[in-house]
This record gives C-alpha cells, sequence and structure tokens, in this order.
C-alpha cells in the first residue's frame, strides 16, 4: 500500500526517473554516455509500464492515479522544465548572444535552412515515394526535430480533421525518441571522431569581448538569489510567445512558451535588468537551473511518450520509426558538413548551432557538459528561433500542398 501510494505521486514517480536516469547515464561506453538524456529512456520505460489503464503497473494496482491526472501532471512538469531550462538558456547566453548574432548572423541563417530545408525534403521524398500521408510524414518531421511549434503547426493546418490529428500524433510519437537520442550522441562522437582538444576549441569559439557594449550604472538589487530575474523573465516570454502573427493561408505563428521565454532571456540577459532592477544571476545558480529544467523536460515528455510507443510500432510498423531516424540523422550531417566545409564554423560554434537547428534542447545540454562551456548556448540560442520559424512555415506548406 505504501509503494502504490508513493508510485501513484506524480512527484515521487517523476524524482525517481530522475534518479534511475542518471545512473543509467553516467554508464559509459567507448567514452560515450547519454548523460541527462537517459533520464528520458528511463520515462519512456515507465510510461509503458504507468501510463495507460491498461499498463501493467495499473493491473497491479501499484498505480492508482488516473491516467487523465497523471497527464495532466506530467503537462505542468514538462512546461516547468522548458521554462526553467530556456529562462536558463537566455541568461547564460545573453551577454554574448547579440556580438555572436552579429558576427555569425549569415551562418546561423544558412546552416537552420540547410537542416531544416532537408528534413523538410526528406519528408516531402516519404511522401511522394512511400506513399505515406502527409500528415504522417509532417508528424515524422516534428518528431525527429523535437519541435512542438512544428508538432503545433502541422495539427493547426489539418483543420480539425480527426484522423489526419491522429496520424500526425503518430508520427511525432514514432520519431520523437531517437530525435532526442540521436542528436544528443551526435554531438558528442563528433568531437570522439575528431579527437578534439577541448581547451582549444573553446579558445577558437567565436565570440566577441563586451567590454565595449557595458555602461556601470547603479541598479536596484530586489533580492540576492536571482530568483526575481527568473520570475520576471519567465513571465516576460510566456507574454511574448503568446503574440500570434498571421501567416499566408491564414494560420499563425507564435513563438510559444519556449521560443518567448528564450528570447526574454536573451534580452534581459544581454542587458542585466530591467529598467533600474538589478537581474543578475548567478552563474552557478543558472547551471542548476538549466540542469533542473532539462531533467523535468525528458520526465514530462518522455512518460506520455512510453505510453502507446509501443503498440504504436507495432501497428504501423518499424518502417515509421526508420522514417525518423533517417529524418533525424540526415540533416545533422548534411548541416555539420557545410558548416565545416562551406561555413569554416569552429567545431563548438558547428555543435552549438546544430542543436540549435535541430530544435534540441537535450543536446544543448549534453554539449555544455562535453564541451566545458556554456558560451555554446549562444550559437544554439541564435539558430533556434531561425530553425522554429522555417519548421513551422515548411509543417504547414507540407500539409496543404501535399
Amino acid at each position: 500500500k505504501t509503494l502504490s501510494s508513493a508510485l501513484s505521486n506524480p512527484l515521487f514517480l517523476s524524482f525517481l526517473i530522475i534518479s534511475l536516469g542518471y545512473l543509467l547515464g553516467h554508464i559509459h561506453i567507448k567514452g560515450i554516455s547519454l548523460g541527462s538524456s537517459a533520464v528520458f529512456v528511463v520515462a519512456l520505460i515507465v510510461g509503458h509500464f504507468a501510463y495507460t489503464d491498461s499498463s501493467l503497473l495499473h493491473r497491479l494496482g501499484l498505480i492508482t492515479i488516473s491516467c487523465a491526472s497523471l497527464k495532466t501532471s506530467m503537462s505542468l512538469i514538462q512546461n516547468l522544465g522548458l521554462f526553467c531550462f530556456a529562462t536558463a538558456v537566455g541568461l547564460t547566453a545573453g551577454p554574448n548572444f547579440f556580438p555572436d548574432l552579429k558576427q555569425n548572423l549569415k551562418s546561423y541563417v544558412l546552416l537552420a535552412m540547410i537542416i531544416v530545408g532537408v528534413g523538410s525534403c526528406l519528408c516531402i521524398l516519404i511522401v511522394l515515394h512511400t506513399g505515406t500521408d502527409s500528415a504522417m510524414a509532417v508528424g515524422l518531421l516534428s518528431g525527429s526535430l523535437t519541435t512542438t511549434p512544428g508538432y503545433a503547426a502541422a495539427q493547426e493546418a489539418v483543420n480539425g480533421n480527426e484522423r489526419l490529428l491522429a496520424e500526425i500524433t503518430v508520427g511525432h510519437a514514432v520519431a520523437y525518441p531517437f530525435g532526442v537520442i540521436g542528436v544528443v550522441l551526435f554531438v558528442q562522437l563528433i568531437p570522439k571522431l575528431l579527437d578534439a582538444d577541448m581547451e582549444q576549441e573553446r579558445k577558437q569559439f567565436r565570440t566577441v569581448g563586451l567590454s565595449s557594449m557595458r555602461q556601470a550604472r547603479r541598479l536596484m538589487e530586489v533580492e540576492k538569489s536571482g530568483l526575481f530575474g527568473i520570475a520576471a523573465t519567465v513571465v516576460i516570454g510566456v507574454l511574448i510567445g503568446a503574440i500570434k502573427l498571421p501567416l499566408p493561408g491564414g494560420g499563425t505563428f507564435s513563438l510559444g512558451n519556449t521560443g518567448g521565454v528564450l528570447f526574454a532571456g536573451l534580452v534581459v540577459g544581454h542587458f542585466g535588468s530591467i529598467g533600474h532592477l538589478s537581474v543578475k544571476v548567478q552563474k552557478e545558480t543558472l547551471s542548476l537551473l538549466r540542469e533542473l529544467g532539462l531533467v523535468l523536460l525528458l520526465v514530462g515528455a518522455g512518460v506520455p511518450g512510453g505510453g502507446n510507443f509501443v503498440e504504436i510500432l507495432h501497428e504501423q510498423g518499424m518502417i515509421l520509426f526508420l522514417y525518423g531516424i533517417i529524418m533525424t540523422i540526415v540533416p545533422m550531417i548534411c548541416g555539420y558538413f557545410f558548416a565545416r566545409c562551406v561555413l569554416k564554423l569552429p567545431m563548438l560554434n558547428n555543435l552549438g548551432s546544430i542543436t540549435g537547428g535541430m530544435t534540441s534542447t537535450p543536446a544543448l545540454g549534453s554539449l555544455i557538459s562535453v564541451s566545458g562551456t556554456s558560451n555554446v548556448a549562444s550559437a544554439y540560442a541564435a539558430t533556434y528561433p531561425i530553425a522554429l520559424v522555417l519548421v513551422v512555415l515548411s509543417s504547414q506548406f507540407i500539409i496543404t500542398l501535399f
């Protein structure tokens, strides 16, 4: 009865998943590990055994909370994770973001176009040459790029058609797990394959000093922990993310919670204040907030994703999973070599912008750990919104025309 009561508590379940995930992520095979993304693997497994009314733990009576309540809890946990992670990344990258963007804007735009363009072309090829419905293919695209706004844009484009909504959901659910894990492994494998000297790579990271951009001024400190700055950034970001811009064809585009909070964090982090109020947050606090946000995001996304994952694969066939793998790997490889051979970006700029172009939040966390510097967040933050806009537009385009 005690175990059943504990497992039925979404917070206990979440922190149990996080604990087991870190233990799994600590396992290294030839220097490669899942790291924090192992939390997502454990969450998928727990979701399979706990997320539906017919799942094993429900049948055994070890989980008594209704699936509707668990779904609501996981959604709240995922959103909290998104807020924490996006705020931490924005505030961390903010001081270097605008100089980095000014220096590398053309490269970041081109790289985002290459990644999303290749993914979209693969999506169209799958529709034209395999007989896969465009709704299913676009769901695979949004899952392989782990982009919630792209997923939402595809749903909006089918105008409430229940069959097409179901196909988009299935495609997204099938492709999402490898979309997370694939990019995480990629940013670890590349430095290993190149035998990269991380100290030298950190020195080569393209950014510029900020001493000439800041003017000393007296600011009022509301409190010392930095929680005021974090909370204010989230509030501003959610309001920005709620702004909807009209698109051709009657659709709309918005940054959403993630994009809005990230943008707010970049601006607030750059200026270090809101008016005369200091929003300075210690580096250690941002590091903890980023990691906490990441694992909460992985739990909130992984548990629902694991609920029907095995059944979906059984019903739809492994071929959809294979399509998702292709739509994750090929754009990433094309983007990497384009950035390396054509744009001549240093490795950390390259990989940072790859995580942004793939809109991969977990991969950024892994790259920060591998590289030993949070500066890579500025490359992610510069490429992410460009890729976000492109994937939303391409999702609606493919649904409408195919």
